[in-house]
């Protein structure tokens, strides 16, 4: 159900047959080390977002690929990066548009751990405004065993096993495998924080050798589950105290 696809009689007469809620996919373009594409983050959310907006029927609107990813610096090329405060600004103005469009729930569906909380300000701003249901939910943690998985082999992760599992998966003929190679999580116990180019030496942390298609899939399958589950309660949740 994606919007962009739709004129707008169309949308007009999926708000007037009752989809009050639509999602937001919110990705980053950004290096992934020597063995993903700088598309990685919004690949995964463009495509967990489509499936679960295929299983609920749920509008889907456009993936906005541009996130907040300065922490990774210039060190390595292919990042394109907003600020933490401009990507406030663009959710917050979409917000305003999605309203306009008819729609009065709206879910954000994060792929990029840098984004989490710029996007919390934004539904704390949207909130405030009263004039949109906003929620927010990152698929790398929808429920503790995806949780679990995703930081198997690193805490403060990237490019590791579980995001090339999925773009295996999902995106093979981008994934260099010649290229994979594994860098531990330094940062377990540090006090302040780093750059991606502080902490890395190559732009990745985590084992993504231990990484296959297999493994892709049945993530891929949990995140979907999960998220289409969180849909379907967005789509009715009231406050508890109404």
């Amino acid at each position: 159900m994606l919007v962009e696809d739709l004129t707008w009689p169309a949308v007009a007469r999926l708000v007037e047959a009752g989809q009050a809620l639509c999602v937001l996919p919110v990705g980053a373009v950004e290096q992934h080390g020597r063995h993903l594409p700088a598309s990685t983050d919004t690949d995964i959310a463009t495509a967990v977002c489509r499936a679960a907006s295929a299983r609920t029927g749920a509008p889907l609107l456009p993936t906005l690929w541009a996130g907040s990813s300065q922490a990774h610096t210039t060190a390595w090329p292919g990042t394109l990066s907003l600020s933490p405060r401009l990507l406030i600004d663009v959710v917050v103005e979409l917000a305003t548009w999605i309203r306009a469009s008819g729609f009065t729930r709206l879910l954000l569906v994060n792929a990029h751990v840098g984004n989490a909380a710029p996007l919390r300000v934004a539904v704390d701003e949207i909130r405030t405004r009263g004039e949109l249901r906003i929620g927010l939910v990152s698929w790398y943690e929808l429920t503790p065993e995806i949780a679990a998985e995703v930081t198997s082999d690193a805490d403060d992760w990237h490019a590791h096993a579980a995001e090339t599992s999925l773009m295996l998966h999902l995106r093979p003929e981008l994934v260099d495998r010649d290229e994979i190679r594994d860098d531990e999580d330094r940062t377990g116990d540090l006090v302040l924080s780093y750059t991606v180019a502080e902490t890395s030496r190559e732009g990745l942390t985590g084992a993504p050798s231990r990484a296959s298609a297999e493994q892709g899939a049945a993530l891929f399958e949990a995140v979907v589950t999960a998220l289409a589950e969180r849909i379907e309660r967005a789509r009715t949740e009231e406050p508890p105290l109404v």
